[in-house]
């Protein structure tokens, strides 16, 4: 195959312009394949730190529950109530506010969004759904060391539309999920 290729150079002087602008065009377009994929990369992993960074601030929120239950001897987050006993004493936090500030992202709709530009129609990406699911350590476990640990869970859908060649292509749907927890170091 090479040495028909090499054959074909040689003999005909000229024949190798199609051929170079077929080489020039195929590098192009993977130059172009490869330049969506690390722009669709960075936002996923940037949108992934900044619910991460959300998480851990939520976590952080509820760090004198926890520390005061340490204290006591649980490893939870609980306050005295009275005659029934415990009750868990946990925030959610705002993650939305987080990251709104963080990614500069704006409320629109149901979805918080952030435009390539100055409020332009290039929108960059948009997230939505965030559910957060903090984990209470048990009140007293009998055994501290196998048992439950304080844990915030985030599930958010991002969405990234997906551009190529001028044109806008259908969005990128992904589900990010973080997880942070509270280990006591004493």
């Amino acid at each position: 195959m090479i040495q028909k290729i090499k054959r074909i150079l040689a003999d005909h002087q000229g024949t190798a312009f199609p051929l170079v602008i077929a080489v020039v065009l195929a590098l192009l377009l993977l130059f172009c394949c490869v330049s969506e994929y690390f722009r669709l990369q960075i936002i996923t992993v940037g949108v992934r730190e900044a619910l991460q960074d959300g998480v851990i601030t939520v976590v952080n929120d509820n760090y004198a529950g926890v520390y005061h239950g340490i204290r006591e001897g649980y490893a939870g987050g609980y306050q005295a109530s009275g005659e029934t006993g415990w009750e868990p004493d946990v925030i959610e936090g705002d993650i939305y506010t987080y990251l709104d500030s963080t990614l500069g992202m704006e409320m629109e709709g149901e979805r918080h969004v952030k435009y390539a530009g100055e409020a332009g129609p290039p929108l960059e990406f948009a997230l939505d759904g965030l559910q957060v699911t903090l984990r209470n350590a048990p009140l007293a476990p009998s055994d501290p060391r196998n048992s439950q640990r304080f844990e915030a869970d985030a599930v958010i859908r991002l969405e990234v539309p997906v551009r190529f060649g001028g044109r806008l292509l259908p969005s990128i749907h992904l589900t990010l999920k973080v997880q942070a927890g509270y280990i006591e170091v004493f």
